[in-house]
């Protein structure tokens, strides 16, 4: 961790439809963040507040390397809606219209469209390892109550298929999946239901931060699954509780496309900093 007193920790506060990000550059000056940072920072009442914490750094091999935390502190392999963000703003840093980022799921290729970025997510995983599960089985139908879909986007995925999703308890579902033996990296957890032709309403439990207003692997994951079940095409809208995104699976990758925000920039002071030494 950085604690240089007369400088403090700079920060970007982000969010792609409510999927709410703290993202620090570590291109140009040592920055190490520790679980119990990530903590203090995700606190919403003393400290920033976010979902995921992303950290960009350089990359010999893509336009630059990103790492997350999840609130809880601890790591996560991939995080789409933050993957988004953060490639939005290194095209409005450098003019760029396309980048490629490396991640601990892969080097993915992001665009611009307009208002709006798109990210390809790299193919999922289908076969139990890839998720990854305890065991061998199929990752189409679970051995769980409600038969939910397991998918592999960097982090783990389970995907409920309901007649409603607005009317499930996902305060209480969430936890108890995130924790179910099936899943030894704990996973992220999706209700979803059809709300038209190639439509999904989908409300997520993120691993290590709970109930979220959206995220981008989980919509990524939920299409799949979707798909796979034969409930819709490859190509689909999803609708979370902070707005849509457009899924597009193909045989590349999935394809994520929705709007980015950058909320404002602040510096983490150093009595912040040195109160977590």
């Amino acid at each position: 961790m950085d604690r240089r007193a007369d400088t403090g920790l700079p920060f970007m506060k982000m969010h792609g439809l409510g999927n709410d990000f703290v993202v620090i550059d570590a291109r140009a000056r040592a920055v190490e963040v520790t679980p119990a940072l990530a903590r203090a920072l995700a606190d919403r009442h003393r400290g920033v507040g976010f979902d995921q914490l992303a950290l960009i750094r350089a990359d010999a091999a893509a336009d630059a390397r990103l790492e997350f935390l999840n609130a809880d502190g601890s790591p996560s392999a991939a995080c789409g809606n933050a993957t988004r963000c953060i490639a939005r703003h290194l095209m409005e840093e450098t003019g760029r219209d396309a980048l490629r980022l490396a991640t601990a799921h892969g080097v993915l290729s992001a665009e611009r469209r307009g208002a709006l970025t798109a990210v390809d997510m790299g193919p999922p995983g289908l076969n139990w390892r890839d998720v990854p599960l305890a065991g061998a089985m199929d990752t189409l139908e679970l051995p769980l109550e409600g038969a939910p879909t397991a998918t592999g986007m960097g982090n783990p995925h389970c995907t409920f298929f309901v007649d409603d999703a607005e009317a499930v308890d996902l305060a209480a579902l969430g936890p108890r999946i995130e924790h179910d033996a099936l899943f030894p990296e704990r996973t992220n957890v999706q209700v979803a239901s059809l709300a038209g032709p190639d439509r999904l309403r989908v409300r997520v439990w993120e691993r290590g931060a709970g109930v979220t207003l959206a995220s981008g692997s989980s919509s990524c994951a939920a299409a799949v699954a979707a798909a796979r079940r034969g409930l819709t095409g490859p190509r689909v809208t999803v609708i979370l509780d902070g707005g849509t995104l457009e899924i597009d699976w193909r045989a590349e990758g999935v394809r994520m496309t929705g709007p980015t925000a950058h909320v404002f920039s602040g510096t983490l002071t150093p009595a912040f900093l040195e109160a977590l030494a």
